[in-house]
C-alpha cells in the first residue's frame, strides 16, 4: 500500500509539473497541497491499490507505448488509403480473437489497444476471447498472428 501511495504521489507531481508551466515557490506549494489533499481523499475512499496503480506494468509500458504509437500511425495511413479507394477496397469483418492475458488489467489493455488502432474496434470481452470488428480482413489476420497479444502478455510479467 505504501509503495502504491508513493507511486501515486510521484505520478500526480509529474502531472502537476508538466501542466502548470510555472515553477515559482507559491505555485509549487499549491501543487504540493493539492496533491496531498488528493492523497488524503483517495486513502479515505480506500482506492489506492494494485489496480489503481499497476506498478508491475511500469517496467515495459514505455516500450509498449512506442510500439503502439507506431502501429496507430501505420493503421491511420492504411485507413486513409482505403477511404480514398472507396467502399470496394474494404472488407468489414467480425471475429473472435483468443487472448492469453491472465489479469483483467491485461485484457483491458488488449481491448483498448485494439480500439485505439484505427480500423479495429473491440466490441466485447467474453472469458479469454475478444470480439473485434475490423474494417479490413487483414487487420483480423494481424491480430490472429498475435504480435499485440504477445507484447501485452509481456507487460503482465
Amino acid at each position: 500500500m505504501k509503495l502504491h501511495t508513493i507511486s501515486l504521489f510521484l505520478t500526480l507531481a509529474a502531472f502537476w509539473l508538466l501542466n502548470s508551466g510555472h515553477n515559482t515557490l507559491f505555485i509549487l506549494l499549491l501543487g504540493l497541497a493539492s496533491i496531498l489533499l488528493v492523497l488524503v481523499i483517495v486513502h479515505r475512499m480506500d482506492v489506492v491499490d494494485h489496480e489503481s496503480q499497476p506498478l508491475y506494468l511500469t517496467r515495459n509500458i514505455f516500450s509498449y507505448y512506442l510500439w503502439l504509437i507506431k502501429e496507430i500511425i501505420k493503421a491511420n495511413i492504411i485507413v486513409v488509403k482505403h477511404i480514398w479507394l472507396g467502399n470496394q477496397s474494404i472488407s468489414p469483418t467480425l471475429s473472435r480473437i483468443k487472448m492469453s492475458q491472465k489479469t483483467d488489467m491485461g485484457k483491458v489493455i488488449y481491448a483498448n489497444s485494439i480500439t485505439l488502432t484505427p480500423g479495429t474496434v473491440a466490441i466485447d470481452l467474453i472469458g479469454d476471447e475478444i470480439i473485434v470488428h475490423a474494417l479490413l480482413k487483414k487487420d483480423i489476420d494481424s491480430l490472429l498472428a498475435g504480435e499485440m497479444n504477445r507484447r501485452i502478455s509481456l507487460l503482465e510479467r
